[in-house]
C-alpha cells in the first residue's frame, strides 16, 4: 500500500468520524419537533456550509460552474433530490428497525451499491476487475458485508434485549423494505459525485488545489437534497402546527436550537471535504473511497453509541458481536482502499 493511499484513507477516516458524530448536537435542542431541527440542520448541511466551503477553497467555482453543460448540472441536481428522499426515508428505517440495526443495514447497502454502480456505468469497474485489484475490491466488499451483518446482528440483539416497551414501533418487515429503498436510492449520492468529474477537471484547470476538486459538485448535488427535505419538513410543520416554533419555543429561546443545528450541519458536511481530499489521493479507481467512507462511518457511529451509553445495558455476548463487526469493518476499509492501488 502506497503512502498516497494511506494518506487518502486517513483523510476519509477523519471525515467518517465527523459524519458519525453529526447527530449528537440534536440531543441538545429543546422544544422542537423533528421537522423543525431537521430542516434547519439541512439548510446548513446542504446549502450554507457547502457554499461557504467553496468560496473559501475554490474562490472561482461559480465561473467554473457557469461553463458546465446544463444537462450535467441537471442530472447531478436530480440525483441529489433522490438522495434527499432517501435521507428522509432513512429516518423511518431507524424508527422501525431501531437505531443500531437500521443504521448498519441502511448504510451497509448504500456502501455496496454506491461503490459498484457508478464505476459499472462509466466502465472503470470492468477495467479494475481485469486486474488483481478487482479481486481485492470484491473481497473487501464481501468482508464489509460480513462486518455489516455482525453489526446488524449485535444491534438486533441489543434492541430485542431492551424489550418492546423501549421501542413499541419496531416492525422488522416494514423496516427491511425501507432499508432496501434507502440502499438503492442512497447510491444516488455516490453516482452524483462521480457525475461531477467534469466539474472537478474544470476546477483543477482553473488552478484550484486538486485536494478540493470535488467541493464544487456538492452545492449542486445537495441543492437537490435540500429541495426534497424542505418540501417535506415544511409540509410536516404546517400539518403539525409547528411553523411558529422556528421563531419561538416554550421556556427557552430558539437561538441555541439554531446553533446546535448549525453545528450538526457543519459536522455532517466537513465529512465531504475530507472525503473529497481523500478521494483525490485514490488514483484512477477513486470510486473505492465511497466504500471506505461508509464502512468507517458505521464504525464511528457505533463507537459514539458506546460512549453515550447506548450499549450499557447489553450483555457481554452482544457486545462481543458488536466489537467483532467493528474490527471486520475496519479491515474491509483497508482492503477496499488497497484494491484501487493494485
Amino acid at each position: 500500500m502506497t503512502f498516497e493511499l494511506l494518506f487518502g484513507i486517513g483523510l476519509i477516516a477523519m471525515g467518517a468520524f465527523s459524519s458519525g458524530s453529526f447527530s449528537i448536537p440534536f440531543g441538545r435542542t429543546r422544544n422542537w419537533a423533528w421537522e423543525n431541527y431537521w430542516l434547519i440542520y439541512s439548510l446548513f448541511a446542504y446549502v450554507i456550509v457547502p457554499v461557504v466551503a467553496c468560496y473559501v477553497f475554490c474562490p472561482g467555482f461559480m465561473n467554473v460552474l457557469s461553463g458546465i453543460p446544463a444537462q450535467t448540472l441537471g442530472w447531478i441536481f436530480i440525483l441529489g433530490f433522490i438522495y434527499g428522499v432517501c435521507n428522509l426515508t432513512f429516518g423511518l428505517s431507524l424508527r422501525y428497525l431501531g437505531l443500531s440495526l437500521g443504521f448498519s443495514l441502511s448504510l451497509g447497502l448504500m456502501m455496496i451499491l454506491g461503490t459498484i454502480i457508478p464505476p459499472a456505468i462509466d466502465g472503470r469497474l470492468s477495467v479494475l476487475l481485469q486486474q488483481s485489484g478487482g479481486t481485492m475490491l470484491i473481497a473487501g466488499l464481501l468482508i464489509a458485508a460480513v462486518g455489516i451483518a455482525l453489526s446488524g446482528y449485535a444491534g438486533y440483539r441489543k434492541d430485542k434485549g431492551a424489550g418492546p416497551e423501549a421501542n413499541p414501533e419496531l416492525d422488522f418487515k416494514k423496516g427491511l423494505l425501507l432499508v432496501l429503498f434507502v440502499g438503492i436510492t442512497g447510491a444516488s449520492q455516490a453516482l452524483g459525485i462521480e457525475q461531477g468529474t467534469e466539474i472537478s477537471s474544470a476546477i483543477i484547470a482553473s488552478g484550484v488545489n486538486p485536494l478540493f476538486q470535488t467541493l464544487p459538485v456538492f452545492p449542486i448535488l445537495f441543492g437537490g437534497s435540500f429541495l426534497a427535505t424542505a418540501l417535506w419538513c415544511l409540509f410536516l410543520s404546517k400539518r403539525n402546527n409547528n411553523l411558529k416554533a422556528f421563531m419561538k419555543t416554550k421556556e427557552v429561546g430558539v437561538l441555541s436550537n439554531y446553533l446546535y443545528c448549525a453545528l450538526a450541519g457543519f459536522l455532517w458536511f466537513i465529512n465531504f471535504i475530507f472525503f473529497g481530499m481523500g478521494k483525490s489521493r485514490m488514483g484512477e479507481f477513486s470510486f473505492t473511497a465511497w466504500g471506505i467512507m461508509m464502512s468507517l462511518t458505521i464504525v464511528f457511529a457505533t463507537l459514539w453509541g458506546l460512549y453515550r451509553g447506548e450499549w450499557k445495558a447489553t450483555d457481554t455476548k452482544t457486545k462481543a458481536w458488536m466489537y467483532a463487526g467493528l474490527v471486520v469493518l475496519v479491515i474491509a476499509s483497508f482492503v477496499i482502499g488497497m484494491s484501487g492501488g493494485e
